[in-house]
């Protein structure tokens, strides 16, 4: 993504010192420039934040008023706990959060805590609500193409202003534009830097540029396309062919093993997103080739033809977190070490084993946010009580498994502290309190015996009403008419106790339905339906068995609930680590049947050495496939020029080498780089390529 800023002409200087002190008496010697800028005392800067979060994914947009420019950072998806958003926050610090008024529940309750941390320095940023109207998608397009900005030439056309602006700002990122726009209007409200000048004077906007996180790398989204690390194609199935998209032949899709079943929310959310209108179609980005691109090479014969999805990132967002990790490369050394380590630890033979154990238990590891969702709306259901039963004993098994591995490993030392004995209470709770058997046969809440002595009374009276309401009916029957046949007592929740008779054939007006010594309640399937002297006693002494029963024991739910929600915190903490095990897990797998090679990283080097490199894509589709090495940086240079014929595999080796110097600042599997045996690679993560060209 290009950026442009535009630097301020200079101010035309006045006359030097001799000649004002000629024409014009000056009381005090007027200061060399130097001394005068160190008298000009510098406003403080101030940055006011944009931010909208939806559906799983972030957009973030400021204006800096030491620069008067505005930086944005393209959508990416964050984690309900919003730690990207908090990450942004603590580097840039900003004195105002602008936001949306009608937010969910995880944004209002992360404003809340941001707005009650008394402890920031050096004050608290003010949080800002604005109505959602002026978040509008069409209204922030207008606003930023008809902004008045002091970089984009007079002389330019509206289309081709258009066009100059949508080469800056992605479009095609509709939370990123939304969070702009709003930005935008806070700024002309507040009149940010101009409050004291006329109405016409517009807000000084010097340029558009691109934010990063320290220590992430960006990537722009049409290199994920043109190197195929994410490529969406439709279903095949015809049921699915208007919702449904699957991940087709790309880095991301050979590399994701993952067994973890929670992410089918973000992946439902992510195809959503993958559907929403394309901004880009009215607002053409003339960055990336439109145009299908050869990957192939002729060295081997294979040649394919992939569209070029210039669109936008495609979006399918199988379980697990590899998405997540793949749109935020990272060089930050020490966490791609510690990927790196447990990825090989479990590339050992002696540890298949306990690898595939893992990889069976984070199998059952399942969507714990949408249960616990559930029970604070009190919705919840009897298969969530078994999904978190199981959820929470395969956490158990993970962290005595855990607490097995060596402990120098950074992620199976937290799992097993993180995974605390909260874990163990949980479990004995539902398991002591739940009768699973129960609940389905009912379709509701039940709980064991010997748990509430009260409960269990109840339920043997109502186990027993049968044999006893067939004695009360015999002696029912004895009182009535002698042309009655016969009679039965019956309960009926809500209702209570009620003598039923069958309908005699000289019962055929209402009337004839009054008996004496019974109150007539209503006819059902030919038979009437009474109470009686004995029912209401019945009514009196045993109550509603069935509602007092349901009753209590959805008490004991709540209480239950409560004990849960309680400790949610180590629930969380459950689906970071279990989630990052198993993305790890996935990426062995993957680097152990394709023969991939753990990169290497150098401070001292200051380049790429790569030694029998492959494409981790091509050599699938090709019969064979000759390895390349590349020097790149220090002595060897920055710019290579690559000649040859069509066809001859330049685009190959281009491509194969993006791939392997941006896989390696993800330490995913992608950052396991597909060496042969005894390769070797020194790097340093100081930069991405931004593309294969």
């Amino acid at each position: 993504m290009a950026s442009v800023g535009a630097t301020p002409g200079r101010t035309p200087q006045g006359p030097g010192p001799r000649e004002a002190s000629a024409s014009f008496p000056s009381p005090a010697p007027v200061p060399e420039p130097r001394e005068a800028e160190e008298e000009d005392e510098e406003e403080p800067a101030e940055i006011h934040l944009c931010v909208l979060w939806s559906s799983g994914y972030l957009g973030i947009a400021y204006y800096d008023t030491s620069d008067s420019t505005i930086y944005f950072m393209p959508d990416a998806p964050d984690h309900e706990s919003l730690q990207l958003l908090q990450r942004v926050l603590d580097e840039i610090d900003p004195q105002s959060v602008v936001t949306s008024a009608k937010q969910d529940e995880n944004m209002t309750r992360f404003l809340g805590k941001l707005a009650s941390q008394e402890h920031r320095e050096p004050k608290r940023p003010e949080i800002i609500l604005l109505p959602s109207v002026d978040f509008g998608l069409e209204i922030s397009k207008q606003r930023l193409l008809s902004g008045n900005y002091s970089f984009i030439p007079d002389s330019m056309t509206a289309t081709e202003k258009i066009l100059f602006l949508s080469s800056i700002i992605p479009f095609d990122c509709l939370l990123t534009v939304r969070a702009l726009g709003g930005l935008l209007k806070f700024l002309g409200r507040r009149r940010i830097g101009v409050e004291l000048e006329d109405y016409n004077v517009s807000i000084p906007i010097l340029g558009f540029k691109k934010f990063a996180l320290t220590h992430l790398v960006s990537i722009d989204q049409d290199t994920y396309s043109v190197l195929q690390i994410f490529k969406s194609e439709p279903h095949p199935s015809v049921y699915k062919v208007a919702s449904g998209l699957k991940e087709g032949l790309s880095l991301f899709g050979i590399l994701n093993r993952c067994r973890c079943k929670w992410g089918e929310k973000l992946l439902s959310l992510s195809r959503r997103r993958a559907q929403a209108p394309d901004a880009q179609a009215q607002w053409p980005r003339p960055m990336g080739p439109a145009a299908p691109r050869h990957v192939g090479s002729s060295r081997t014969g294979a040649q394919t033809r992939v569209p070029c999805m210039a669109g936008g990132l495609p979006t399918t967002a199988p379980p697990g977190k590899p998405r997540l990790w793949f749109t935020r490369p990272t060089q930050d050394l020490e966490e791609l070490n510690s990927r790196l380590d447990v990825i090989q630890f479990f590339l050992l033979p002696q540890n298949l084993d306990m690898a595939q154990m893992l990889h069976r238990l984070l199998g059952h590891i399942k969507n714990v946010p949408l249960i616990l969702k559930r029970m604070k709306l009190s919705h919840t259901k009897v298969s969530d009580w078994q999904v978190l039963y199981k959820t929470v004993y395969s956490a158990l098994g993970l962290r005595d498994a855990c607490r097995s591995l060596p402990q120098s490993i950074q992620l199976f030392r937290d799992i097993a502290q993180e995974f605390s004995d909260d874990l163990h209470h949980i479990a004995s709770l539902i398991g002591k309190v739940v009768d699973f058997e129960g609940s389905l046969a009912e379709n509701r809440f039940t709980v064991l015996p010997n748990i509430d002595p009260e409960i269990d009374e109840k339920k043997r009276r109502l186990t027993g009403l049968p044999s006893f309401l067939t004695e009360v009916a015999r002696k029912e029957l004895e009182n009535l008419d002698p042309r009655i046949p016969s009679c039965s007592v019956i309960y009926i929740p809500l209702i209570g106790f009620l003598l039923c008779i069958p309908r005699l054939p000289s019962m055929v007006e209402t009337s004839d339905f009054e008996i004496e010594g019974l109150d007539f309640m209503f006819l059902s399937e030919e038979k009437l339906h009474y109470r009686s002297a004995r029912t209401k006693e019945l009514d009196a002494l045993l109550g509603d068995l069935h509602c007092d029963i349901r009753d209590q024991e959805t008490l004991l739910m709540y209480q239950l609930q409560c004990q849960v929600l309680a400790r949610a915190a180590v629930l969380t903490q459950v689906l970071d680590l279990a989630s990052r095990l198993d993305v790890l897990l996935a990426l062995a797998s993957a680097a152990r049947d394709y023969g991939y090679s753990r990169p290497r990283y150098s401070p001292r080097l200051l380049g790429v050495r790569i030694q029998n490199g492959r494409h981790p894509l091509m050599e699938l589709c090709a019969r064979t496939f000759v390895p390349n090495s590349a020097e790149c940086g220090g002595y060897k240079g920055r710019v290579k020029v690559i000649t040859g014929p069509n066809s001859s595999g330049k685009s190959i080796y281009l491509k194969q080498f993006s791939l392997t110097f941006t896989s390696a600042t993800r330490g995913t599997g992608p950052c396991l780089l597909p060496y042969s045996a005894g390769g070797e690679s020194s790097e340093q993560c100081h930069r991405a390529v931004a593309g294969p060209y």
